[in-house]
Parts: structure tokens; sequence; C-alpha cells
């Protein structure tokens, strides 16, 4: 989503050109070369020319369709219905609050936590985005959030490159008594948008008014662990996987709540990130998979059943199509420092497809530039890129992301997993809100977790991930055995020694592990 700024101040999640591909941090098609490209667009499209619907349903078919014939089918994506374990690249996203050690009621601007991440030695920055040894991109998120974006790799390496470049982040922040804090929300600071790109001025003004009551509290005082995994092998696979991030979406969610509270005071979620996001439109938010069946489709069970490729291409292409347009280039508008492109927000209520359609807020058509970043202005669960992005998971207290991370990567990659928590997830498959308000302490969502728990640890065990399925047996028995969550360590805290207590306590543990 548009939400990062990098820390030499533009914008970081706009559609890559060819000559940034090598830089994107999620893994999706794979070259022969083994670097991510993004959706390519139909071979007479070009990026600056008006398209039509032919040439969204073109995009739409390369963000959900596997790479054909790829040059070293040893690489392939595996998944449901391969015989083989752990073995697809991984993408890693974790974001963090950056917080001042002795007064952590304070805000901590972008400019000082950039001040203090330049001491690192080995620290690139003659890309567009410094980049750390491990090869984690450093970016802002608009209140001041630190991102650590690594890079495609197996699950192992990608955990061990975004560990080692956590601790360089870590110790070069405690030099300036700050430190990394690792939760959905902000529990006791209003966010505050820090950042001047046009972007983000414009991503703000639609949703004061009108784009959803909580895009502000998202844009500002949100943090999450995303995990990107390949499409599969074939258009297939590809659909069963993504119909699996979707049906255990509810019990990683509950499982890895870690948001009890917001702006100082406990809010009666487990994760308030989740509850959040609900308040944003729903044309941006909500599943692709509960968008009906394409008319041509039969045989289809339900929403949340993607039967065929096709049908999941024209699912993709009418949640794009029906998205309120968030913002839109102006071409003609003065850059700023770091800018490529200057934004301007968009309150009409008009969406992708009035556009398409002549109806747009400008008389110009849209161009296959317009759509590429109007897809990373929706923000559905699991948004298909090129790849799959789970977007669901809080940010983790600690190094809890390590354990998210894995448990997703196993039981999307293992396919006795995969076939496992398939069963252990379907009574839950839909129980989206309970996840965020209840955690562990629903039931059915518990036993489901406990399930997948074993499941991925099993699966790491099989892939030789011994420390990370040591890691997950630990989490298990802290949290979903016991019925609970980080969500409730964080509130009996909270209770305990309020907001800033915690933040403080929160800041010195994540010192602790540098």
């Amino acid at each position: 989503m548009p939400r990062h700024v990098t820390l030499r101040g533009s914008g970081d999640d706009a559609p890559p050109s060819p000559h940034r591909l090598s830089a994107t941090p999620s893994p999706g098609r794979q070259s022969p070369i083994g670097q991510p490209s993004a959706p390519s667009p139909p071979e007479s499209a070009h990026p600056d020319q008006p398209i039509g619907l032919d040439a969204v349903r073109a995009f739409a078919t390369a963000c959900v369709t596997p790479a054909e014939n790829p040059a070293d089918t040893s690489e392939m994506p595996v998944g449901i219905g391969r015989s083989v374990g752990i073995g697809t690249s991984v993408g890693i996203e974790t974001e963090w609050f950056v917080v001042d050690s002795r007064a952590v009621h304070r805000a901590v601007s972008p400019a000082r936590t950039r001040r203090a991440l330049d001491q690192i030695v080995g620290l690139g920055t003659g890309a567009a985005v410094p980049v750390l040894p491990g090869g984690s991109r450093l970016t802002f998120e608009p209140g001041g959030q630190l991102e650590l974006s690594g890079p495609p790799a197996r699950l192992a390496v990608a955990v061990q490159s975004t560990a080692a470049d956590l601790r360089l982040v870590r110790a070069a922040l405690a030099e300036d008594g700050l430190a990394v804090v690792g939760m959905g929300v902000d529990p006791l600071r209003a966010g505050v948008r820090q950042t001047t790109a046009s972007r983000y001025a414009a991503m703000e003004e639609h949703f004061r008014t009108g784009g959803g009551t909580s895009g502000g509290v998202m844009m500002c005082s949100t943090a999450s662990v995303q995990v990107n995994l390949d499409l599969g092998a074939t258009p297939a696979q590809a659909v069963e996987r993504f119909r699996l991030t979707h049906e255990i979406g509810p019990v990683l969610t509950a499982m890895f709540a870690a948001s009890p509270a917001l702006a100082g005071r406990r809010t009666g979620w487990r994760s308030t990130r989740q509850a959040v996001w609900s308040g944003i439109d729903a044309s941006r938010t909500r599943s692709v998979l509960d968008l009906p069946a394409p008319p041509a489709a039969t045989g289809d069970a339900g929403p949340a059943t993607a039967a065929r490729p096709g049908d999941l291409v024209e699912r993709w292409v009418r949640y794009l199509l029906d998205a309120k347009l968030m913002m839109i280039a102006d071409p003609v508008r003065d850059l700023g420092p770091g800018e490529d492109r200057h934004f301007v927000p968009v309150t009409g209520g008009h969406t992708f497809g009035d556009w398409v359609a002549g109806r747009g807020p400008v008389e110009r058509a849209p161009t296959l530039d317009d759509l590429s970043y109007h897809a990373t202005t929706v923000f559905p669960p699991v948004r298909p890129r090129g790849w799959w992005e789970l977007r669901y998971l809080d940010a983790q207290p600690g190094d809890g992301w390590r354990v998210a991370v894995a448990v997703a990567a196993a039981l999307l990659d293992d396919p006795i997993a995969a076939r496992g928590a398939a069963e252990a997830c379907a009574p839950v498959a839909r129980r989206w809100p309970t996840a965020a308000m209840l955690g562990m302490a629903d039931e059915p969502l518990r036993l489901a977790a406990v399930r997948c728990l074993e499941l991925a640890a099993a699966a790491l065990r099989r892939a030789g991930c011994v420390d990370l399925a040591e890691a997950v047996d630990m989490f298990a028995e802290r949290y979903p055995q016991r019925g609970r969550c980080p969500a409730d360590e964080l509130s009996e805290r909270f209770a305990l020694i309020g907001p800033t207590g915690l933040l403080r306590e929160e800041a010195q543990l994540c010192v602790s592990v540098a």
C-alpha cells in the first residue's frame, strides 16, 4: 500500500518500474535469476497510454497467474498437491513503532530515526532506498513507524537475514536512546502524520472526507507483520493457495492478535488493528473472495470459493474496478523533494471503473500507471500482486514476528500441513470479527490454532528449520494451549502499569534482544 516514505523522503510503494524490480521486497513471479517481478503490462500497452477493460483484465491476470515455463523447475513454488516440503521464497515485512526510551509519550520524528540509522556500518545508500547488510530496505510509514522489508529468500535464510538486520537497527537506535516496539496498534500516543509527501497528504484528505472513519488511525497508529508468498506452480495451485490464505486467516489473526489498546485505553478487542481496518471503506478492504462469482462460473459453492483460475481473475478485475479512487497523479503540479509524481486526493466517491467508463474525476483517461498505483491503494486481507500478500497479522512483541512468518509459510508451503490446516480451519474460516475481538478466548478458534501450530512445527522440522519449530512450540505453550494470545498478556500488563509503563517496558525488552 502507498504508506511508505523512504529514509530519503520519497514514497516507496508505487508500482516498480523495470529498473527497480531487483529492489522489490516481496517474492512474486520468479525470473530465471530468481528476482521477483511486478505484474507485466499487456504487450500493446504503454504506461502513459489510456487503457480500457482489456488492459485491466490483463493486469489482473498477471497479478494472480504464475509465470509460465520457468527456467528452473526445481525453484518452483510448492503447496497443496506438491510432494515436497517448505521451499518457496518468502518476503518478510515488519513494521515497528519507534519509541524514545526516556520519553515514551513523545512521537519520534523520522528525521531523528534516520540520523541514528545512518551510523550503521554497511548501510547501503546508493540505491533509491537505504538497504541494510542483510538486504532489508528501510522505509517509514506516515506516522513515523519504521519498516524493514527483506528480499525474497527461502524461509530460514529470510528469517535469519531479517533478524540480523533488526539487531543492527536496534543497536543503532539504542545509541540515541531509541527503541522499536512491536504491537498492532500504538497503545499510548495519538498518531499524527509526520510525512510531507503528496501521496500521504492526499490519502489523509481522502479518508477525512469520507474514505472511512478509521483511515487516519490506520495510517499513523498501526503496524503489522506482512508475509509475502509465491503464487504457486500452476494457475490451479495459485487458486488453492489463495483460498487457503483466507481459510487460515481468522485463526492466524486470533492467535497473533497483539493490539488490545489504543490512545491510552483498552478497546475490548484483542486485535484493535483489525477493528480499525473494519472502519475503512469496504470497497478497498473486503476480501477478494467476498465478491460474487462471475456469472459464467458454474458449480460455485459460495463467496469463499474461487473454483477456477479464470474466476479469480474476474473477481480481481471487479475488485479493482469497484474500489473507490483514493488519489490520482497530477502531471502539471510541481514535485516535492524526493517525489516522482504529485498526487491529489479524490473525494467524490468515483471508482476506477467510473474512470475507465469516462465518468472519472478528471477529463483525461486512466493509464496503466494509474491502474498500477490504484492497485496499491486497495487493502484486502490477502492482496494479489504477482505474489500473495498476507496483510492480516498484527506486529508482534519482541521477536514474535519469527513465529508468525514461520507458521504462515509452513501452512501454505508444506503439503501435509496445508491439507491439515484447511481441514482444521474450515469450521472457523469466516470468523474474522470474532477472531479480532476474542482471539484465543473463542474455543473453536483456539482448537484450530493449536492444531495449526502442531502442523507448522512438524513441517518446519521436516524442512530442517529446527530452531523455528522450537519457537513455534514455545509460542503454542505460552499462548493458544492456555487460551491466550499476545494481546492478553499485553492487556494484563496495561492494567498493572498503564500505557506509558507498557510502552516503556516493551522498549526496554526490544533493546535487550539487540
